[in-house]
């Protein structure tokens, strides 16, 4: 069998105020295996969220930890774990996280101009081309439509060719039809690249979409 590209090793989270201390993970166990695609589905407030932030490694676990492609990412230090992620993912937010000061072609060679690659501005314009907006290259977001800067999100997210891409609520910002464009060229983008996929949604239908679903409910995979 392949060796998972994720494992999620009994990881806990917990934080703690003058009122005490609150569990928003408790032990969650699962792998993912190259290519696979999974949502994560659960209700505002599950702990969906913060299991993707955990496995990003933008978060730290209370207990446990997360291996991707068989490093642990906890025994890295901060600078270590962000090398990682540069070379191994690619991310799609809710609210697109485009940076307002750079073109379309520019915000999408920026991962790459971060791995050091020479063919920055070619690879950029090839995969703005690929999600349709050839000609909005030189476009700054504010002149973009939502799915027109979610799309930039996804040319920025597949240009490093990552062996993981992380999509937190990737239409939450979209009108319904404009955010079905948006899921069709992802899910299309990620069958042609063999990216496995983690899903954070709320949406059933989406999820369904996916090879398998991980539902959770107050910080517990339930199924």
């Amino acid at each position: 069998m392949t060796d998972p590209i994720i494992a999620v090793e009994h990881v806990t989270r917990q934080v703690s105020d003058s009122t005490g201390t609150l569990t928003i993970l408790h032990d969650i166990d699962f792998v993912l295996r190259p290519r696979e695609s999974t949502a994560i589905v659960g209700a505002s407030g599950s702990g969906k969220s913060t299991l993707l932030a955990i496995i990003a490694g933008l978060d730290l676990p209370t207990l446990g930890t997360v291996r991707l492609a068989g490093t642990d990412l906890f025994a890295l230090d901060e600078d270590a774990r962000a090398a990682l992620r540069a070379r191994k993912l690619g991310f799609v937010f809710q609210s697109f996280q485009l940076l307002g000061h750079l073109s379309a072609l520019e915000n999408v060679m920026l991962p790459l101009e971060l791995l050091g690659r020479g063919d920055a501005r070619a690879k950029a314009a090839e995969m703005l081309r690929r999600v349709g907006l050839g000609e909005r290259l030189n476009h700054y977001p504010r002149t973009l439509s939502g799915g027109e800067q979610q799309r930039v999100a996804l040319a920025r997210a597949f240009v490093v060719e990552p062996a993981v891409l992380l999509a937190d609520e990737p239409t939450g910002s979209l009108d319904f039809a404009t955010g079905e464009r948006v899921m069709e060229l992802m899910f299309a983008m990620n069958r042609e690249s063999g990216t496995t996929l983690v899903l954070v949604t709320h949406d059933r239908s989406i999820a369904a979409r996916c090879d398998r679903q991980l539902h959770i409910e107050a910080g517990r995979v339930v199924s």
